[in-house]
């Protein structure tokens, strides 16, 4: 029972023993899985070569399970990108793990699939290698099928390949002659398989190269001769076999020779060494694979007699079943994997589709938002255009009208003064004038006092006349000419001191030539005065304004000064009126300066320029 039990664990497992070397290959493998964290998650044909690698140093340590895993994840990606020689690569892989798990149907359906995808791409190096490994799994395929002929002519195209590929493949082409070695002789054509021993055998830097190589063909070759029932050199080829994987300490590969020990001391009938080649196999083989030692246990039950006999062909009957029921198992986890690493791209490329229309969705929305947001502030900004060029037409109709007025009453003034000229030179002038000549006339009376009389009277007359000539001439000179503009300034500020109960002082320069300068510069300026005026009546409680012009190399200086309360300019926020002034000063490039101390008043100061 205790040896049932140890075989039952043995062929439970799955996996191949941990040696040494499978556990540096896993190291190898989780410093591979490491850098994958290295490459940007765009970069996704990276991440595949990536699983392809890990798949591929999965598979040549034998956990075909895992390296199906990432052979699939690579696979789907290569094929998304349409890299026919990376999908093909990777599908050889797969067909290798199928072959392991005895999957042959499958495994020859993938490795069609992989020949017929190289044959689309140039014959280079590279893919003529990967053809002449397809073509050895396919051999390997249809030499466990037991169709020996199909399997010696994929060997052999795989064969040839390999002779034409450049660089070193001998122990891959001594591996292919063992192969069909071992096909010649399951197949009873024992003289095709010494013919192919010794093209081996020939090739003695293959046997001093690859001494692993050299010792399986060697116990397919003893093995030949065994069936073939030449013992002359047996069992020494077999001793020699088995030296030779002590040698390079390669105790799985000596199992199969002391299996066939074992099987020619039987049949010669050397019991002992029979049983001991035997369970030495059984021993090597519980630590490595199933099916050897399911070889093993029915090569002690043929030796062996009786109740022991009988117990390893249960033994033998048990592990068969289970490892039956294992490959069923597998073959249908190797498929559930497929099944499911499709369901999980179906999925992913459901995810990506949902997380592209998720982002289309988005940037259409951001960007019907921005053009929104741009549609109404643009409008926005056109209303506000649009009510600063009405209020520019405003400003400068209310000018135009100001000085449309203005210029009524100065042509009813100059007309006035027409009149009053006129009056005074045709009527008063004209007595006065008379009077003089009559007085005059008088002047023939020679008497003293009449002379001095009528002489102070006409002196005086004289004056009168010359006063009168003055007066009449300065009525009828335009002297406002030019003065408009600081004409309707002057009434502004009359006006409004009148209205805020203020007294002023008006200091106009004269040296300022109005007509030059744009009704917009003029506009602003009358509308700044304007509102400074009602900010002084609003805010600084002050009884008395000054307001002076000066001309500063082509600067237009306006001084406002109040005597109120003033305020701190650092720490008073501006309120609408003063914004408004900024503004306006802006509008004209002008620059504006407000000094101001509590208890002493507050002064404006703006500059504008002429042009």
């Amino acid at each position: 029972m205790g040896v049932l039990r140890h075989i039952v664990f043995v062929f439970l497992l799955s996996a191949p023993l941990l040696n040494a070397q499978n556990t540096k290959v896993l190291q190898q493998i989780e410093s591979v899985k490491s850098s994958i964290y290295k490459i940007p998650s765009r970069d996704s044909v990276a991440i595949a070569e990536t699983h392809y690698k890990i798949g591929e140093l999965y598979r040549k340590s034998l956990f075909s399970d895992s390296a199906l895993v990432y052979f699939q994840k690579a696979e789907k990606v290569f094929r998304a990108y349409n890299l026919t020689y990376n999908v093909a690569i990777t599908m050889y892989g797969i067909a290798v793990c199928q072959t392991y798990h005895k999957d042959y149907t499958g495994s020859e359906s993938t490795s069609i699939e992989v020949l017929t995808l190289l044959n689309t791409l140039n014959e280079t190096n590279n893919v003529k290698q990967y053809k002449a490994y397809t073509y050895n799994n396919l051999g390997v395929v249809f030499d466990e099928l037991d169709q020996f002929d199909q399997a010696i002519k994929y060997y052999q195209t795989s064969l040839n390949l390999k002779k034409e590929l450049n660089g070193d493949y001998q122990r891959s082409i001594g591996l292919t002659l063992n192969n069909m070695l071992k096909v010649y002789r399951r197949a009873g054509k024992f003289n095709m398989a010494i013919k192919t021993y010794n093209e081996i055998y020939n090739d003695k830097n293959l046997i001093r190269k690859y001494p692993d190589v050299y010792g399986l063909a060697l116990g397919n070759y003893a093995k030949t001769l065994h069936l073939s029932k030449k013992y002359e050199e047996l069992p020494g080829l077999y001793l020699k076999a088995l030296r030779i994987f002590d040698s390079i300490n390669s105790p799985y590969n000596s199992i199969i020779i002391q299996q066939h020990l074992a099987e020619f001391y039987n049949d010669i009938n050397k019991k002992d060494s029979a049983r001991y080649y035997a369970y030495q196999a059984k021993d090597l083989s519980e630590l490595y694979n199933n099916d050897d030692l399911l070889k093993s246990l029915f090569i002690i039950a043929n030796i062996e007699e009786g109740e022991t006999a009988n117990k390893y062909l249960n033994a033998y009957i048990k592990l068969s079943d289970s490892l039956h029921k294992i490959e069923r198992f597998n073959r249908d986890k190797l498929a559930r994997i497929r099944f499911e690493t499709d369901e999980i791209e179906k999925e992913n490329a459901q995810k990506e589709k949902e997380v592209k229309l998720l982002f289309i969705i988005s940037i259409i929305v951001i960007t019907i938002s921005i053009l929104l947001y741009l549609f109404l502030t643009m409008r926005e900004k056109n209303k506000i255009l649009q009510f600063k060029q009405s209020q520019q037409e405003s400003n400068e109709e209310i000018y135009n009208l100001m000085l449309s007025q203005n210029e009524s009453i100065e042509e009813a003034r100059a007309q006035e003064k027409t009149r009053i000229s006129q009056e005074l030179h045709d009527g008063v002038l004209g007595r006065l004038f008379g009077t003089r000549l009559s007085l005059d006339s008088l002047n023939m009376n020679t008497s003293t006092e009449a002379v001095k009389a009528r002489e102070q009277y006409i002196n005086e007359l004289k004056d009168i006349e010359h006063d009168i000539r003055k007066v009449s001439h300065e009525l009828n000179t335009d002297f406002v000419s030019g003065s408009g503009f600081i004409d309707i300034i002057k009434t502004l500020v009359e006006t409004q001191t009148l209205s805020y109960n203020l007294q002023y002082m008006f200091n106009p320069d004269d040296s300022i030539n109005w007509d030059i300068i744009s009704n917009k510069t003029k506009i602003h300026i009358y509308r700044i005065i304007q509102e400074a005026l009602h900010n002084i009546h609003k805010h600084a409680n002050a009884s008395f304004v000054k307001i002076s012009f000066k001309l500063k190399k082509d600067v237009i200086c306006i001084a406002i000064t109040d005597n109120g309360f003033g305020f701190d300019v650092s720490k008073t926020k501006s309120g609408i009126g003063l914004k408004n002034i900024n503004s306006r000063v802006k509008e004209i490039n002008g620059q504006l300066k407000i000094t101001s101390q509590k208890k002493e008043g507050t002064t404006l100061l703006l500059e504008a320029p002429m042009t």
